[in-house]
């Protein structure tokens, strides 16, 4: 339905704007869009009037008509439409599909409903620029972005969820909240992070520093640039060059920015001969990585130029490989719960067992990296998806999907193994038996990236973050000036346990004050008048609006500590 509503849109956007060029217009997961290539801008204004045109279309009941044509007969077809020519030039086939309503053709594969009034109730949404085949080298286009639902209240339903995201986006909030901000002409795809986002930033680091060095792992530091040689070796030069950033000449030598960690750790590994008594090794890094992305790609923090990876790397024993891959999978369930997933989906991705000459790494090592996988998710209960064929070549892994409040999946963590690398490298161990031996390697990213685990943090608590996360815990609020000082005295002792919280004195009226503190999502206001002086207690205000009434000091200091435990 949705694929045959872009079809539709694209005949009015035709109609209303002669000369349009059409580009693609597919569905997507709970919409569509086209792009078209216009004589003018389009605006939001433009939509009702698309939005009116394809309802005479849709009333007109036109069916959709599926036509076999060569090649030639294409061309003609679409003479006047560059973007559908070059398309058809591309396609190996030499018999094509074009699909007419009305008198509107289509160069399109299909399928479509069988007629235009089976379309049901439909919203066009926004309007995107989109560069030609996603190059950001060709034209860029106008993209109409359109939804449609077979009924009115599953549209509504659905619209209502869209505000409700667009509500929570991290991009807005953070810039409400004043927590990141992106500088254009600073460089693009590369977060700033203010005070009080680089606060939240130190909590997160420590918790991450506190678990890991709880959890057994060791970390370490690496640096931001390796010469040429090293990116050889480690494979990236053949397969990443793309994404990596141009190299800078050292001493005649050349040198890249790190587009990952994994070959620094491996460095360290071979600082000396290992043993078989020293695995397995757990070292992990929040080591900042840069990676070329096209601009268009960009979005907020979900998707940035320069990130920090919560990289770890275990290196074991064969013997070992069950044992760690169960503890690994268990620290990530821990860590994520620690931020408040608790939701989430598993995939196990695998080989293609009729292609096994594809994958690094023997028969024998593949069975048992695969069957640990399988042996950790039974153990702990956990209903995954199998995917066959959708392991790297360097080994199979487990993603977990994280789910946020609104009910999207983020891919989050991953586990992969490596039998790649510890090749490449010759990385090897002495073993019980006084023989050298290759131990197996995992990859495991656990937050996946600091910048954009927070920008999902900021989505999935709508910037209402825990207390114990939240980069001012409490705002307290003197109703007048004569109640300065004692907020004062408050926030001086509520600072000398450790809270964070600030004195707002400024000369306005306190339901304004609250207003805001509301609106910078600050847990707790803490209000102080002639009788919380005299009582020596603070009036309890939440975020929520709920009134918790009066707490003495010590009360409010148990209350907000209740709430950092549980971390809520």
């Amino acid at each position: 339905m949705r694929h045959s509503a872009s079809h539709v849109m694209a005949e009015a956007v035709v109609t209303l704007f002669p000369g349009a060029r059409l580009g693609i217009g597919p569905a997507t997961g709970d919409g569509f869009y086209y792009d078209f290539d216009l004589p003018r801008p389009l605006a939001l204004e433009d939509l009702p009037a698309i939005e009116d045109e394809m309802r005479k279309i849709i009333a007109a009941d036109r069916p959709f008509v599926r036509e076999e044509v060569d090649k030639a007969k294409a061309r003609q077809v679409f003479e006047s439409q560059p973007y559908k020519l070059e398309l058809i030039d591309e396609l190996p086939e030499e018999s094509l599909s074009i699909y007419h309503h009305g008198s509107f053709a289509d160069l399109c594969r299909g399928p479509h409903l069988d007629s235009t009034d089976q379309i049901g109730a439909f919203k066009l949404l926004n309007i995107a620029g989109a560069y030609w085949r996603g190059d950001e080298h060709r034209p860029m286009l106008q993209r109409i972005y359109g939804t449609a639902f077979e009924t009115q209240s599953r549209l509504d339903e659905h619209l209502k969820r869209l505000t409700e995201i667009e509500a929570r986006d991290h991009r807005k909030l953070a810039r409400q909240l004043d927590l990141i901000s992106f500088h254009e002409e600073a460089g693009a795809g590369l977060a700033y992070w203010h005070p009080k986002g680089g606060l939240m930033r130190v909590l997160i680091e420590d918790y991450w520093r506190k678990q890991h060095y709880e959890g057994g792992y060791d970390i370490v530091f690496t640096p931001h640039i390796g010469r040429a040689h090293l990116w050889e070796t480690s494979g990236h030069l053949d397969f990443y060059k793309d994404s990596m950033y141009s190299p800078m000449e050292i001493d005649g030598q050349e040198y890249y920015i790190k587009p990952m960690n994994c070959p620094f750790h491996i460095m360290i590994y071979r600082t000396k001969l290992r043993s078989y008594r020293e695995l397995p090794l757990r070292w992990a890094e929040l080591g900042t990585v840069y990676r070329y992305e096209r601009s268009g790609t960009l979005h907020g923090l979900l998707r940035v130029r320069g990130f920090t990876q919560d990289d770890a790397h275990i290196f074991c024993t064969p013997e070992q490989i069950e044992d760690e891959i169960l503890r690994v999978l268990d620290f990530s369930l821990n860590m994520l719960r620690g931020f408040g997933f608790d939701d989430y989906k598993v995939e196990l991705s695998v080989r293609d067992p009729q292609k096994p000459e594809k994958y690094a790494g023997s028969d024998a090592m593949w069975r048992q990296a695969e069957a640990s996988l399988v042996k950790a998710l039974e153990a702990r209960n956990l209903p995954h998806e199998r995917q066959e064929g959708e392991a790297v070549f360097y080994g199979p892994k487990i993603d977990i999907k994280i789910m946020d409040a609104l009910g999207r999946l983020w891919q989050c963590s991953t586990i992969q193994f490596d039998f790649n690398i510890p090749e490449r490298f010759d990385l090897t161990f002495i073993g019980e038996d006084g023989r050298e031996q290759r131990p197996y390697m995992v990859h495991r990213a656990l937050l996946g990236s600091l910048e954009r685990f927070f920008g999902v943090l900021v989505e999935h608590y709508g910037g209402a973050f825990p207390v114990w996360l939240a980069p001012i815990q409490a705002v307290i609020i003197p109703i007048s000036d004569r109640h300065v000082d004692y907020a004062k005295q408050v926030e001086a002792e509520l600072k000398s346990d450790g809270l964070r919280v600030q004195v707002d004195e400024r000369p306005e009226r306190m339901n304004l004050k609250i207003r805001e503190a509301q609106l910078q999502k600050v847990p707790y206001m803490l209000v102080v008048g002639d009788k919380e002086v005299a009582a020596a207690q603070v009036s309890i205000r939440l975020r929520t609006g709920d009134d918790l009434g009066k707490q003495s000091i010590s009360e409010f200091k148990a209350t907000a500590r209740a709430a950092i435990a549980a971390r809520k």
